[in-house]
C-alpha cells in the first residue's frame, strides 16, 4: 500500500521577537505569570509579512530539504485561519511564487488543527493514486487577531509557517489519521470577521486534556501500536501544561514530548510542522521512528496521526 513519506521539512518565523518582558509594558502581566501558566517566554510577530509570504519561505525550505522541484508537485494544501485574502487562497499564492504550475491548490480552515487536517487529506490523495508529491503547509499570523489589551489571549500567540513534502512510497507499516469535531462547543474559542479572538481558556484546557489522549489512543489502536513503542509525540504547541497533562494521561515520559513553545508561543496551524522541522534538522529524526502528531483547537476540532519516519 502506498503512503506519503515525509521527504522534507521546512519552517519560517518572522525576525521580530516580543518577549514576555515586552508584554509587561502593554498589559497587566509578568514573565513569571506567563511562564508558570503557559510555558511561553517569547513569540515571533509578522509585522508587514503576509501569511502567504511566510508560507512560501517555509515551502521553499521543505522542497530544498526534500530534493524535489516545485514542478514535481501534484498538490499544495495549506492549513490557515488568518490569511489576509479571502481569495485567491493562500495555496494558490504559494503556487505562483514557487512555480508549482502542475499542482492543485486548496486551503483548509481548521484553526490549530489545520496542519493535521491537510496532513490527512494529503495522505488520502496519495493513497487514492491522485497525487505522488504533496506540499503541506501550516501558516498563521494570529497576532493580527488578538486584542493586545486582553492579557488572557495576547500572551499566547505568535506567527510563523511550517511545511513538509509528502512523497508516495510503498510501505508495509500501517499509517493512520483521525479528525473529530464538536461544533456545539465551538463557542469556547471564536473569532468573527472584524473582531478579536475570544477564548474560554478553562473550557479549551479541559477539552484538550480529555480529547487529545483519547484520539491518540484511537489511532494507535487502529495501527496496532502500543503507546510504549512511540518514539515521539509531536503535539500542537498551545500550552506546556496541556502537553504535560496529555503525557500523564497516556502514562508516557515527558521526554517523548518535544516542545518549542517557550520560543514561539502558539503558532496555530504552524506549530506542528515548525516542531517537525526542528526535530528533523537537529538530527533527532531517525528512519523507522514511530511518531504521533496531534492537534486541537477552535471548531472544536481535534485529531491525531500515526506515522513512521
Amino acid at each position: 500500500m502506498k503512503n506519503g513519506r515525509i521527504a522534507g521539512t521546512g519552517s519560517y518565523v518572522p525576525e521580530t521577537i516580543w518577549k514576555n518582558e515586552d508584554l509587561e509594558k502593554m498589559v497587566d502581566t509578568s514573565d513569571i505569570w506567563i511562564r508558570e501558566r503557559t510555558g511561553i517566554g517569547a513569540r515571533h510577530i509578522a509585522g508587514e509579512e503576509t501569511v502567504a509570504q511566510m508560507a512560501v519561505k517555509a515551502a521553499r525550505r521543505a522542497l530544498e530539504n526534500a530534493g524535489i522541484c516545485s514542478t514535481e508537485l501534484d498538490l499544495i494544501l495549506v492549513g490557515t485561519s488568518s490569511s489576509e485574502s479571502i481569495f485567491p487562497n493562500t495555496a494558490c499564492l504559494v503556487q505562483d511564487e514557487i512555480g508549482a504550475f502542475r499542482a492543485a491548490c486548496l486551503d483548509v480552515s481548521a484553526a490549530c488543527t489545520g496542519f493535521l487536517a491537510v496532513y490527512e487529506l494529503g495522505q488520502l490523495y496519495i493513497r487514492s493514486g491522485k497525487a505522488k508529491n504533496v506540499l503541506l503547509i501550516g501558516a498563521d499570523a494570529l497576532s493580527r487577531l488578538v486584542d493586545w489589551h486582553d492579557r488572557g489571549t495576547c500572551i499566547l500567540f505568535g506567527d510563523g509557517a511550517g511545511a513538509i513534502v509528502l512523497t508516495a512510497e510503498e510501505q508495509e507499516t500501517k499509517a493512520c489519521e483521525k479528525i473529530h469535531s464538536d461544533g456545539e462547543k465551538g463557542v469556547s474559542l471564536t473569532c468573527e470577521k472584524g473582531t478579536y479572538l475570544q477564548m474560554d481558556g478553562r473550557a479549551v484546557f479541559q477539552f484538550a486534556l480529555s480529547r487529545v489522549p483519547e484520539v491518540i489512543r484511537e489511532v494507535l489502536a487502529e495501527a496496532e501500536v502500543p503507546v510504549e513503542e512511540i518514539d515521539a509525540f509531536i503535539l500542537h504547541q498551545a500550552n506546556s501544561r496541556i502537553i504535560d497533562g496529555v503525557a500523564k494521561r497516556l502514562k508516557a515520559p515527558k521526554e517523548k514530548f518535544p516542545r518549542n513553545i517557550e520560543a514561539y508561543g502558539n503558532t496555530c496551524a504552524a506549530s506542528i510542522p515548525i516542531l517537525l522541522d526542528e526535530w528533523n534538522r537537529s538530527g533527532r529524526a531517525q528512519k523507522g521512528q514511530r511518531i504521533v502528531l496531534s492537534g486541537f483547537g477552535a471548531g472544536l476540532i481535534w485529531g491525531a496521526a500515526y506515522l513512521e519516519w
